[in-house]
């Protein structure tokens, strides 16, 4: 039988390094890994589908801020306790706590709001034909629906959108040159947090943000203080992030697919939820889901060293040519396998319901309204590590009659 080729090094901390690339699907279609300066990555759709239940393996994020010399500060105290890197009956007890406060029967009646603010985002810039879409639309949508959510005054949103932008240089390879600014942010945001806490114990709310308190005073120890400080700093930085950084993947690839885009217009009713798994699929916003090896084991042949952090490629696995036809295009009538964007498991994004709603509610809004659809060449992009997206995504546009 003949032996399978080297598995290759990716750099994935270099600036220029693309997910998307020709260096990507060379890597893919020779092993079903790569080797980086952290650990593996997993390339193919099937070893992410094992891999990401497979017993052996824990969150690997824990070790990413010592990864990279920051072992200390603000930002290193609460993200060892963050519920992302927990584990065990610690991570069990607080995820089955809070995961009611998450479900559908709490989102979805929130769905008519999301939709009036994301047309009257729109309504301030469709006449002009252009717009610069990453901080007049992803921006206060993404921030104000996390508002909604927790029950946060909406006119805060400039104020947690600038600590949630500046906490998500923490899962960047640069985090160490930003440390002092990501340490500066978590100790107010910290603050922010202890004040809506006082906030909901003086005046309950029908918010997910009073569920949660309530969830803490109702059996006293369950969920303690300083862990519901956290899980709401974990709500803010995440919930903000990701969805603002996803909208503007999600527009430059409907971009790039006219004849989509307006598929997704004519029928929003059929189509949203697909267009949103199809973007999350193609172009997430979360390139890889760490894990790390809890004990020494076999796969395929392959040991992996107890220690070891693997990295689950999710643009990789999520266009994996083996599993998917036409892997690189959004097709909103194909049947597609599950993509991994919010990992998997038992460590599964506690808000995969929450992003799913606000991001297809937005997408189905935009296309109702605008046509034509292009992205400038002036576009400037975060690093393909961590969460990337668009810091700047100028957008010209045809409104529709």
């Amino acid at each position: 039988m003949a032996q399978q080729p080297e598995a290759l090094h990716i750099d994935i901390s270099d600036k220029y390094f693309r997910m998307d690339s020709e260096e990507m699907r060379k890597a893919r279609a020779m092993h079903w890994y790569a080797r980086t300066d952290w650990g593996i990555a997993i390339l193919s759709y099937d070893d992410n589908k094992l891999l990401l239940k497979n017993p052996h393996l824990t969150q690997g994020s824990a070790k990413w801020p010592s990864h990279h010399g920051v072992v200390d500060g603000y930002f290193d105290s609460w993200w060892q306790k963050t519920l992302l890197v927990l584990e065990g009956d610690e991570h069990n007890r607080i995820r089955r706590l809070v995961n009611p406060a998450f479900s559908p029967r709490r989102i979805d009646p929130l769905r008519p709001r999301f939709r009036s603010l994301a047309d009257s985002l729109t309504d301030e810039w469709i006449e002009d034909g252009h717009t610069e879409f990453a901080s007049r639309f992803a921006a206060p949508y993404s921030t104000r629906v996390l508002c909604m959510i927790l029950g946060i005054d909406e006119r805060d949103w400039r104020k947690i959108h600038r600590l949630a932008s500046i906490i998500g240089l923490s899962i960047g390879v640069a985090i160490r040159e930003n440390i002092a600014r990501i340490d500066a942010a978590i100790a107010e945001i910290t603050e922010y947090a202890e004040s809506l806490v006082r906030s909901r114990r003086e005046s309950p709310q029908n918010d997910i943000l009073s569920a949660l308190v309530e969830t803490r005073d109702e059996d006293d120890g369950k969920l303690s203080d300083r862990e519901l400080v956290n899980l709401i700093i974990l709500l803010i930085f995440a919930g903000i992030d990701t969805t603002q950084n996803q909208l503007t993947l999600a527009v430059e690839s409907f971009s790039k697919q006219p004849d989509q885009w307006e598929k997704l217009a004519a029928d929003s009713d059929r189509y949203s939820a697909k267009a949103a798994e199809e973007v999350l699929r193609i172009n997430p916003v979360g390139r890889w889901v760490s894990r790390e090896a809890a004990e020494t084991f076999q796969h395929k042949g392959h040991t992996i060293e107890k220690g070891t952090t693997v990295h689950m490629f999710t643009l990789s696995s999520g266009t994996d040519p083996a599993e998917f036809d036409n892997p690189d295009r959004i097709d909103l009538d194909a049947e597609r396998s599950p993509h991994f964007t919010f990992g998997g498991g038992i460590h599964h994004c506690l808000g995969h319901f929450v992003a799913r709603a606000d991001i297809n509610v937005a997408l189905a809004a935009l296309a109702a309204r605008l046509t034509d659809l292009h992205v400038g060449d002036d576009a400037e992009w975060l690093p393909d590590s961590g969460n990337t997206g668009a810091t700047k995504l100028p957008i010209t546009f045809t409104p529709r009659p």
